[in-house]
């Protein structure tokens, strides 16, 4: 007869290892289908294919959350070029200024 502790250490290793595969980063699994007008996103960031996410994408975040989109798309690289240059003028900026 198998004993409690024994019992008790089997669900617990199996609590920890539902947990410990459930606190992997959250990532995109599939693109969105509509396009996100440019005046909504507040930023983005990349993700790239790794064993727990299965696609490469661009993550645009905005005030509703994060969305998913193809970087293949046309669209969605013109945003991330936007971002850049409006980015690199602050920073142009803001280095002149404390000049």
């Amino acid at each position: 007869m198998v004993s409690i502790k024994a019992s008790v250490m089997v669900i617990t290793l199996l609590t920890i290892c539902l947990l410990a595969t459930n606190a992997s980063p959250v990532c995109c699994r599939n693109y969105m289908k509509t396009k996100i007008p440019f005046l909504k996103i507040k930023g983005y960031s990349v993700q790239t294919v790794t064993e727990l996410c299965p696609i490469s994408a661009i993550i645009f975040h905005t005030k509703k959350g994060k969305a998913c989109t193809d970087p293949a798309l046309n669209w969605v690289m013109y945003y991330v070029d936007r971002l850049r240059n409006e980015a690199q003028m602050i920073h142009m900026k803001s280095t002149l200024a404390g000049i």
